[in-house]
């Protein structure tokens, strides 16, 4: 099967409650992680790619690490840009095969990021590519983004962002953030679910994406501070919040750091049991389990995809 678009999948997803996990891929084991579950799970999938990823493994290792999952799950796959800063990464991604591209101008005016918006989703259309826009800032650090405050997504600009751009789907800032630092201690997670319910009345059946959606999953920050961490009590989106989420306008959830603090869990782990070790594919082993583990979690209890491939 080649890789696909987001599109049939965003509209079966709106029109059925659920969600599609948007998983950052780095590596061989990440990969094999993510789609192993999804292919269990009969889930639908979408694999994205950050700069910062680009950068650090390089394009065509990716590219063929997600050909090599298609051919070995035979799901429905998007490959898809996290976070492209700027026009240029979104063409040389849409140019290398990508199926979908993110393109972030959150930290332009309103006036320049729909210029910038419409100008990548012009180029994207023409090739068959669809476009992710963002409205709103999330706090937080993921790779090259870093932001210290939320800026939420003003529900009054959505449509008109929408119309100008022809997106074909949004990023909103309703209180997630990347990162698994999401919350000072004493602050209480919460999700403007009535800026998602603004939003999703200005714009009917158009679906939207979550970012900074990781849990950060308590047993997880657990194992690193016991096998020689030094983490801080991490508080992130409760997964219950995050159901709720998917089952209204939300088509794309992303997660991040999950994968991350569930891969050095497990690393840690495995060198605190076994210090003399030396191969890697003795630690990654466990660290592919992990990540493999914690995508079926998503995949059932907070998404809602399992059975939807």
């Amino acid at each position: 099967m080649p890789l696909v678009t987001s599109k049939a999948m965003f509209e079966r997803a709106y029109k059925e409650g659920y969600a599609i996990g948007a998983f950052n891929v780095n590596n061989m084991e990440i990969v094999q992680g993510i789609t192993e579950a999804a292919k269990e799970e009969n889930a639908p999938l979408i694999l994205q790619v950050s700069a910062g990823a680009r950068k650090y493994a390089k394009h065509v290792y990716l590219m063929k690490l997600v050909e090599a999952a298609l051919e070995d799950t035979g799901l429905p796959i998007c490959l898809h840009l996290d976070h492209g800063p700027d026009f240029e990464t979104c063409k040389s991604c849409i140019d290398g095969g990508f199926t979908s591209v993110m393109i972030d101008g959150s930290s332009h005016s309103f006036e320049d990021n729909i210029a910038l918006t419409k100008q990548v989703v012009e180029y994207a259309h023409a090739r068959g590519v669809v476009v992710e826009g963002e409205l709103g800032q999330l706090a937080g650090v993921e790779d090259d983004v870093n932001v210290e405050s939320h800026s939420y997504t003003d529900p009054g600009q959505v449509q008109e962002f929408v119309e100008k751009t022809g997106v074909d789907s949004l990023a909103i800032a309703i209180g997630t953030s990347h990162g698994a630092f999401k919350f000072k201690p004493g602050q209480k997670p919460q999700l403007r679910f009535d800026i998602l319910e603004d939003v999703s009345r200005r714009l009917p059946g158009f679906p939207i994406v979550l970012h900074g959606a990781s849990s950060v999953i308590p047993e997880f920050v657990a194992a690193i501070n016991k096998y020689g961490g030094q983490m801080p009590d991490a508080i992130g989106i409760p997964e219950d919040m995050l159901r709720e989420a998917a089952k209204s306008s939300v088509c794309k959830i992303n997660i991040d750091s999950d994968l991350r603090l569930a891969m050095t869990a497990a690393v840690r782990e495995h060198f605190a049991t076994h210090p003399a070790d030396f191969d890697p594919r003795q630690y990654l082993t466990p660290a592919r389990t992990a990540i493999k583990e914690m995508v079926r979690r998503k995949i059932v209890n907070v998404l809602g995809c399992s059975g939807k491939a």
